[in-house]
């Protein structure tokens, strides 16, 4: 869960603190850990899921909210420790632990392939748009181009950055991405007619 659900975050923030104070003692919850080590770093990673919803006033915005979760990550490095905590809602039935760390990392996967991606082929690491929602909004803009290349069924062999320059280069194709009917003519098409013809 992100900041910018502030109070729904820091509800789950003050519920789990609570929780740990009493040694989750009073609170019906779920436990898992995760060791990791590679390349000289160790990972350890606590998972605790609960399905104990009756302190969040926000329940009724959020369709399908069986439970929340907290993950504590803590990251050794050649003897520099540095611990993370994160807080999730979920729809999940909140009684399996390892069940929601498998999904948080589910999400992690997909969330680091998307930004990998973008970094890849809108160069969104070396933007500079800072001021207001500007950075939000060119974000929202780079996830519907990916959405629209994505989608393109007529030029599967190519990568994203590719069917980007041929949108920059091809009004045609461009419009052909945004739903339009154009004079577009799939390059398979263009290659079977000049065999052909």
């Amino acid at each position: 869960m992100k900041g910018n659900q502030s109070s729904l975050h820091e509800a789950t923030k003050a519920f789990f603190a609570e929780a740990r104070e009493e040694r989750f003692e009073t609170v019906k919850h779920d436990f898992y850990e995760t060791l990791e080590k590679e390349h000289g770093r160790i990972e350890t990673r606590k998972y605790w899921v609960s399905s104990i919803l009756d302190w969040c006033k926000q329940k009724g915005d959020w369709a399908g909210l069986c439970s929340v979760g907290m993950v504590e990550s803590t990251r050794d490095i050649q003897g520099r420790t540095s611990t993370e905590v994160r807080y999730f809602i979920s729809s999940l039935a909140g009684d399996s632990a390892k069940k929601f760390a498998h999904a948080v990392r589910s999400h992690w996967a997909v969330e680091n392939s998307l930004h990998w991606v973008l970094d890849m082929a809108f160069d969104e690491d070396q933007s500079r748009v800072r001021v207001g929602n500007a950075a939000e909004n060119m974000a929202m803009l780079r996830h519907v181009a990916l959405n629209l290349l994505k989608g393109d069924t007529t030029t599967r062999k190519v990568g994203i950055a590719t069917r980007r320059k041929k949108a920059s280069w091809s009004g045609d194709f461009m419009m052909h991405l945004l739903g339009f009917k154009t004079a577009y003519e799939p390059d398979r098409k263009r290659r079977q007619s000049r065999q052909n013809g």
